[in-house]
């Protein structure tokens, strides 16, 4: 029964290792010789005229958010579509119902005006 357990010990210790141990190595050989120029904010090798911090409007992000929401939609849709005929017709009406459910959310964001880019 603790077999099982163990596995999974041993998988999250890996989970977490991999992404961190590589972190902590790097950093502990990294040159350290910070200079004013290194250290110095540039955007694209030129020197920043101005103020480097740039508020967008939060109609982009709306935007982009719509279009995560859209794309997850093909995610879903397309394992759905291959194993369609061992599911039957609940699936369908599941299906349904998602997809009403983004047309509705589609349907509001037009709405709302946040697909409109200016």
């Amino acid at each position: 029964m603790y077999d099982n357990y163990v596995f999974l010990g041993l998988f999250l210790i890996a989970a977490i290792s991999f992404p961190v141990l590589p972190l902590i190595v790097a950093r502990l050989i990294r040159p350290k010789r910070p200079t004013p120029i290194k250290q110095s904010t540039y955007e694209c090798g030129l020197e920043v005229i101005g103020d480097f911090h740039v508020q967008f409007k939060i109609q982009y992000y709306l935007y982009a958010l719509a279009f995560v929401i859209f794309d997850i939609e093909v995610v879903f849709l397309y394992p759905w579509a291959v194993a369609y005929p061992e599911l039957g017709m609940p699936a369908l009406f599941a299906m349904l119902i998602f997809l009403a459910i983004l047309a509705f959310s589609l349907v509001y964001d037009w709405r709302k005006g946040a697909l409109e880019w200016i």
